[in-house]
């Protein structure tokens, strides 16, 4: 039996025992010793019997899908003698969110609520209980935050002469992963060949993308409005970029060179050699001389202007003056756009750009 008493007879204190076997939690509690003389005599003692944490599935939350915005709370049911503590952390050890205000590296309770949660808030989610009696378990929960697509263009007008490459950029946050292609004012979709060239890069996030469109020796006809265009299911949005033609860079003669120069400037227009900005390849260059399937292009002028102080995710800074930024149609129909381009400006950048560039174009 899992419970028996025992006693040695040949032992002379006569010593009685109580042998419980694959002891439970419900063993737990008083156990009275009683000796049945004339005046019975009573002995008492107490069983403690302690249990690991174990998180119930059934009372805890799965991972879950939620749109941006929304209240969530996340909860987590832990057994175990004694109660198990519960505390929450992230899985990447980045702070947890409460609300705009709160922000804490772990939070203690059974439960979690995110207010107003944000695509910053996505990810895993940790909650490990523990009460002293190994092991400490934990289970993961994988939040996702949709939200509908969202573009920023860092140049919407850029100058660039016959016969001449460029690159033009757009970035773009959606979740679930938005498709993202480029067309022309016509609206036909622009696919790879001899002419043109796309990719797209995943960033950190995830959510992040960053698209490029190539355009090989440009001709009369590449001029115009392109358009960058990002869908999920939750809506979808675009944004143009204008390519204009510009006067070639012209220099006074100097000595001869077989190096391509590159001159990098910031989105406000200045030479400085530490940003990535302007790149200008003559020769055999990566993006130069030689283009898609092998098509020889002598000249090369790839527009790449970055601001370094940019961030997506500070998406209303009022500062960022040479950036359109554009959000997708929701499903009710709302939608919001931030035009904070001057056209002026970006049109003398795109000017002091060229003449930024000391070589003859061959």
């Amino acid at each position: 039996p899992r419970i028996s008493v025992t006693h040695d007879k040949h032992d002379k204190h006569k010593t009685w025992f109580l042998h419980i076997s694959n002891v439970q939690e419900e063993d737990k509690g008083r156990y009275m010793c009683q000796i049945n003389t004339v005046t019975a005599k009573t002995q008492f003692g107490y069983l403690h019997v302690v249990v690991p944490p174990n998180i119930d599935d059934s009372l805890s939350s799965s991972d879950v899908i939620v749109r941006e915005g929304s209240n969530v709370t996340l909860k987590c049911r832990a057994t175990g003698s004694p109660l198990p503590a519960v505390k929450w952390k992230r899985d990447d050890n980045s702070k947890i969110a409460i609300n705009k205000s709160l922000s804490v590296p772990d939070w203690d309770g059974e439960s979690v609520e995110i207010s107003k949660i944000s695509r910053l808030d996505m990810g895993a989610y940790l909650c490990i209980a523990s009460n002293g009696v190994p092991p400490t378990v934990s289970k993961r929960i994988k939040v996702s935050v949709d939200f509908p697509p969202m573009l920023w263009i860092p140049h919407q007008l850029v100058g660039v002469p016959l016969n001449f490459n460029v690159t033009l950029e757009c970035f773009t946050e959606a979740h679930p992963t938005s498709l993202n292609y480029w067309t022309r004012e016509d609206g036909h979709m622009i696919h790879d060949s001899r002419k043109y060239r796309t990719e797209s890069t995943v960033g950190m996030p995830i959510y992040k993308t960053h698209m490029r469109l190539h355009i090989y020796y440009i001709q009369q006809t590449d001029y115009g409005t392109y358009k960058c265009v990002a869908k999920n299911p939750r809506g979808e949005t675009d944004g143009t970029i204008r390519l204009y033609i510009s006067n070639p860079p012209t220099t006074s003669p100097g000595p001869p060179t077989t190096e391509a120069q590159d001159f990098w400037v910031n989105s406000a227009g200045r030479n400085n050699d530490s940003l990535p900005g302007l790149h200008h390849h003559g020769g055999n260059g990566p993006g130069g001389g030689t283009g898609q399937n092998g098509q020889h292009h002598p000249n090369s002028y790839s527009v790449h202007v970055v601001d370094k102080n940019s961030n997506l995710n500070e998406i209303d800074r009022s500062e960022q003056n040479s950036k359109v930024i554009y959000w997708a149609t929701n499903s009710n129909g709302s939608s919001r756009a931030a035009h904070n381009l001057l056209s002026s400006v970006a049109a003398s950048t795109v000017l002091l750009l060229a003449s930024l560039v000391k070589y003859t174009a061959h």
